[in-house]
C-alpha cells in the first residue's frame, strides 16, 4: 500500500507508520474505485448493474457511458484533484455522475438535494468546488435557478453540469458530456488520470453535529477496504440486487447498502420516485435481496396499503434504528447497523440471537478496528459495561476534517483516536465485545438518520422578530426516532411563534427542510443548571413526559 503521491493540502492522510502497518496486514487496494469497478465490469458484462423504473445497464454498458461522461469532463476543463458539490437526488444519473467523477479524478461533495443556499455556499467556498452537479427536472424547487445563484456567490464554481433534465444557458448535460469526445481519444484521456489508490475518492460530509457540516476526506483504498468488509459479512455477491431509498451519497448507502452489490458485479436498484407506490411498485419489479428501507417510509406504505410481506420474503435489511419494527413490518431478516461518516461501521449478525438484535449494533466490520469507551468530561477509559463516550481508530477511520484544524483539536482524542460524541456501551457476549448505542454527548437530533444541529437552528432562529430566547431539543417520535421541538420564550409585546412561522423563517435563512423544528412550546423560562445555564436535558425529559399524556396522532 504506496503513500499518497501528491497530497492535497487541508486533508490529513493516514502517517507512515500507519500505512506501514496496514500494508504488512495486506488490507488495502492497490487499486482506485473506478479502477477496481471497471475490472468487476469485465468480469461480468452482461448482467445487470443499475436499474430504475424503467431503464436498464448492463455492467459493460455502465462502464462504457461513464468512460464517455469522464472523458467528457475532463474536455470540460475539469481535472484530477477538482471538486464537485454534487446536488443530485437518487437516480442512476447519480450513480453514473458518481463513478464518471472517479474515473476523471474529480472528487464529489457529497451533498443532499434537500441543501440549500447555507449549506451548499459553505461546503463549495470551502472545498473550492469548480462544478455543481444537479437536476432541473423537480417541480418543487428550481435547481438551476438556485446552481446560478451559488455561482454568484461562490467564485470557483465555473460549471453547472445538469445530471437530469433540460440544460440552461450557461450549462452543460451529462447526456452531452458522453458524446463530447470520440470514441478512439477516450483511453488516452483516461490513461492521464493519476491512478493513486492512497488518494481521496470523496468528501463525505459530518452528520452536522457541530453546524454546517464538516468535509470528510475518504480514500480510495480505505473505501474499498470498508465496503469488502461490510459485502463480505453479510455474503453479498455478483447476484445481489441492493435498493435502499435513503440518500444514495450518504456515506452508509455507499459503504452498506447498494456499494459492496456494485462493486462486486451486483444490481443496483435506484429510486428516483419516493412515494410509497412507487416505491411498492419498485420492490415488485426488481425484487431486491438486499435492503435498507427506513421506518418512515415502510409506516407510509403500509398506511396505504402497499406493502406487501410477500416482496420481502427471503429479503435481508440492515437499518441504523427500530430493526425489531421493520422485522415485523415486512416480515424480512433485519440486522441493526451504526455507523458514522468518520469511519467506524458496526453491523448485527444475521446469526445473532433476536435479544443481540434487538439490543445492539453488533461488532465493527472489520477485526482490526480498536474500541473504547470514555468517561466523556475526563477521556478517561472506562471498562467494559460502563455506559461513556465511544472513540475508535483503525484503518478506515479518519484522520481529521478537511483544512479544519480548530475543529480536529476538539475531534480527536490526544492520542489520535476519533470521539464519536456518542454514548455506548461494550457487553461481553459469546466471546465478543458486542456494542450498545446508549444516547449522545453531542447536542442533536437525529430524525430518521439525519443528523441535525440544535444550535445551528437555534443560531439562525435567535434574528426571529417573535424569538426573544430558543432552546431546540429532540423529542421521541415513533417513526422518525426523533423530531425537533424548539420550547421560545417570545419577545416582549410580539405575538409567539409557530411551527410555520419558525419554518418560513428558516427557509428564508437557506437552511434545508428537514432541520425546521416540528412542534413550538411556549414557555416563559428554562429550566436552569446548578451554574445558571440552560437544562436541555430537563427540557428532552419535560417534552418526553408531556407527549405520553398526549393522544397518539392518527
Amino acid at each position: 500500500m504506496p503513500l499518497v503521491r501528491k497530497p492535497i493540502p487541508g486533508v490529513v492522510y493516514p502517517s507512515k507508520s500507519d500505512v506501514d502497518a496496514f500494508d504488512a496486514l495486506g488490507l488495502f487496494d492497490t487499486r482506485t474505485m473506478a479502477t477496481a469497478y471497471s475490472d468487476v465490469a469485465r468480469q461480468h458484462p452482461e448482467r445487470i448493474a443499475l436499474s430504475d423504473h424503467g431503464v436498464v445497464h448492463t455492467h459493460a454498458e455502465l462502464d462504457d457511458l461513464t468512460d464517455r461522461v469522464a472523458a467528457g469532463l475532463l474536455d470540460l476543463g475539469l481535472r484530477s484533484g477538482d471538486r464537485a458539490a454534487f446536488q443530485i437526488p437518487n437516480s442512476r444519473e447519480l450513480v453514473i455522475a458518481l463513478l464518471a467523477c472517479l474515473k476523471a479524478g474529480v472528487i464529489p461533495i457529497c451533498t443532499l438535494a434537500a441543501h440549500r443556499a447555507a449549506e451548499i455556499g459553505y461546503l463549495a467556498r470551502h472545498a473550492g468546488a469548480r462544478a455543481h452537479l444537479i437536476c432541473t427536472d423537480d417541480p418543487k424547487f428550481d435547481f438551476a435557478a438556485f446552481a446560478r445563484k451559488m455561482q454568484d456567490e461562490v467564485p470557483s464554481l465555473e460549471h453547472i453540469i445538469v445530471a437530469r433534465g433540460e440544460a440552461g444557458e450557461g450549462m452543460t448535460s451529462i447526456t452531452a458530456l458522453a458524446s463530447r469526445v470520440a470514441e478512439t481519444e477516450i483511453p488516452a484521456r483516461l490513461a492521464d488520470v493519476p491512478d493513486d489508490p492512497a488518494q481521496v475518492a470523496l468528501f463525505q460530509l459530518s452528520g452536522g453535529t457541530s453546524g454546517v457540516p464538516k468535509i470528510i476526506p475518504r480514500f480510495h483504498n480505505e473505501y474499498l477496504y470498508q465496503m469488502r468488509n461490510s459485502g463480505d459479512l453479510h455474503g453479498q455477491t455478483h447476484a445481489t440486487v441492493a435498493f435502499s431509498p435513503a440518500p444514495m451519497m450518504h456515506n452508509a448507502p455507499i459503504i452498506c447498502y447498494w456499494g459492496p452489490a456494485l462493486w462486486r458485479g451486483g444490481h443496483v436498484v435506484c429510486a428516483p420516485n419516493p412515494t410509497p407506490a412507487a416505491l411498492a411498485e419498485l420492490i415488485a419489479l426488481r425484487r431486491p435481496t438486499w435492503m435498507s428501507v427506513p421506518l418512515p417510509m415502510l409506516v407510509k406504505m403500509k398506511a396505504e396499503g402497499v406493502l406487501e410481506p410477500a416482496h420481502f420474503a427471503g429479503v435481508r435489511m440492515c437499518t441504523a434504528a427500530h430493526a425489531y419494527r421493520l422485522a415485523e413490518l415486512t416480515g424480512a431478516d433485519v440486522v441493526p447497523l451504526y455507523g458514522m461518516t468518520e469511519g467506524m461501521i458496526s453491523f448485527g449478525l444475521f446469526s445473532d440471537t433476536d435479544d443481540v438484535r434487538k439490543s445492539t449494533v453488533g461488532r465493527p466490520t472489520s477485526p482490526h478496528d480498536q474500541y473504547r469507551i470514555v468517561d466523556p468530561d475526563t477521556g478517561t477509559p472506562l471498562p467494559d459495561g460502563c455506559v461513556g463516550e465511544f472513540e475508535f481508530t483503525g484503518p478506515s477511520a479518519t484522520r481529521g476534517y478537511y483544512d479544519a484544524e480548530d475543529r480536529n483539536r476538539e475531534a480527536f482524542a490526544v492520542d489520535g483516536w476519533v470521539k464519536s460524541g456518542d454514548l455506548m456501551k461494550i457487553h461481553a457476549i459469546g466471546g465478543e465485545r458486542i456494542l450498545s448505542f446508549e444516547g449522545r454527548v453531542k447536542d442533536v437530533v437525529s430524525r430518521g438518520g439525519e443528523k441535525i444541529n440544535c444550535q445551528e437552528v437555534e443560531r439562525a432562529l435567535a434574528s426571529h422578530p417573535g424569538v426573544g430566547a430558543i432552546a431546540c431539543v429532540p423529542m421521541p417520535d415513533p417513526v422518525f426516532g426523533e423530531r425537533m421541538c424548539a420550547f421560545v420564550i417570545p419577545a416582549a409585546g410580539t405575538t409567539p411563534p409557530t411551527v410555520a412561522g419558525l419554518g418560513a423563517h428558516l427557509e428564508a435563512a437557506g437552511l434545508a427542510k428537514f432541520k425546521w423544528p416540528e412542534r413550538v412550546e411556549i414557555v416563559s423560562e428554562f429550566p436552569q443548571t446548578s451554574s445558571g445555564k440552560t437544562s436541555k436535558p430537563l427540557l428532552r425529559e419535560l417534552i418526553a413526559r408531556q407527549l405520553t399524556t398526549e393522544p397518539a396522532a392518527s
